[in-house]
């Protein structure tokens, strides 16, 4: 296991931030248990009301860090019409958080086929049965949309048009290690002009 002490410095940490990233989430794969890839997603609407909840990373690259959910939830309808939103990962074996802030945009429709693919036959039927967000009459109301969607799709399961991913496309990324005596490091990363990443110490 890495040492959770060890310091994070302007001189330590990559030159960019995804690749700081990485090698922080490779640390919590072999680390964290369970759901290293847990992740908290901060949402508001255009009012500034804000909502909060736990996602699942499934990927990440230059280009952001990508989530699943149905469209109509209310993460996706705060998403339709305030993109603003906020990642929170915390892994406390390894006293790490990192934070990512910037703006979300849906994946297309190919990347969201492909990764639905992927995903168990339960969790594919669910994501028909379930109106995710919405008020159901009872368990058994949800159970029963289930068995019917089972009924309707005895083999492959097709993706529903209002189920898909989004990509958080970061603007900044602050790194958190904590450290003896309540003197964390946190390094942010911030996009500066041309888009190049600038890097500042913050105080903790």
């Amino acid at each position: 296991m890495p040492d959770t002490r060890q310091p994070l410095s302007e001189k330590s940490a990559e030159s960019d931030p995804i690749a700081q990233f990485a090698r922080w989430y490779e640390e919590a794969l072999a680390a964290v248990k369970p759901l290293p890839d847990a992740v908290a997603l901060a949402t508001a609407t255009r009012a500034g009301h804000p909502s909060l909840r736990m996602v699942l990373l499934k990927d990440f690259d230059a280009h952001g860090f990508v989530f699943y959910t149905n469209y109509r939830s209310r993460k996706g309808r705060e998403l339709a019409r305030n993109a603003r939103a906020s990642l929170l990962f915390y892994w406390g074996e390894l006293e790490r958080q990192v934070r990512v802030d910037g703006s979300a945009a849906k994946v297309t429709a190919r990347e969201s086929d492909e990764y639905f693919a992927t995903r168990p036959r339960g969790s594919q039927l669910s994501a028909w049965a379930s109106a995710q967000s919405e008020v159901v009459a009872s368990r058994a109301a949800l159970e029963r949309r289930f068995a019917a969607f089972a009924r309707k799709y005895p083999g492959a399961v097709p993706r529903p048009p209002h189920w898909g991913g989004y990509r958080l496309v970061p603007e900044t990324i602050e790194f958190w290690q904590g450290r003896e005596d309540r003197l964390h490091d946190r390094i942010l990363y911030r996009r500066g002009p041309r888009g190049r990443w600038v890097t500042e110490r913050l105080a903790p």
